[in-house]
């Protein structure tokens, strides 16, 4: 075995592997859930008397993960979507309101991320 490879206790001992997350600047994720089961309301932690009159819910990821709150911002002014929550430790975003607003929102914060920010942003799908 190449003496390089071997770790200062010798064959046999355990290698210790780093890990990093360097975030990019992405939206990896936006997703449109359109008539969205009550359990999945209440799920969510979601108030389903509330928010199931609603028709879609939205979910969003984005990086670096602070970026989830100016995507709030952007998303509740852009439509009548209402926040559902906002995580700025994972980056994200989950929007509830009709399939245009949480569309519209969604359209906002791309345009936005991309143009100003220079973030690559991923297309939106639906179910």
């Amino acid at each position: 075995m190449d003496e390089r490879f071997l770790s200062p206790e010798g064959e046999g001992a355990k290698m210790r592997i780093v890990q990093e997350l360097v975030p990019g600047r992405q939206i990896t994720l936006a997703h449109i859930i359109a008539n969205p089961g009550e359990i999945l309301y209440r799920k969510l932690g979601l108030d389903p008397a509330v928010d199931h009159t609603k028709s879609a819910i939205g979910v969003l990821t984005i990086s670096p993960h602070e970026t989830a709150i100016i995507a709030a911002d952007i998303a509740i002014k852009a439509s009548a979507a209402e926040l559902g929550f906002v995580d700025r430790f994972s980056g994200t975003l989950i929007l509830t309101g009709t399939v245009s607003a949480v569309e519209a929102s969604f359209e906002a914060i791309a345009t936005y991320v991309r143009d100003k920010l220079g973030f690559t942003v991923c297309a939106v799908t639906r179910t």
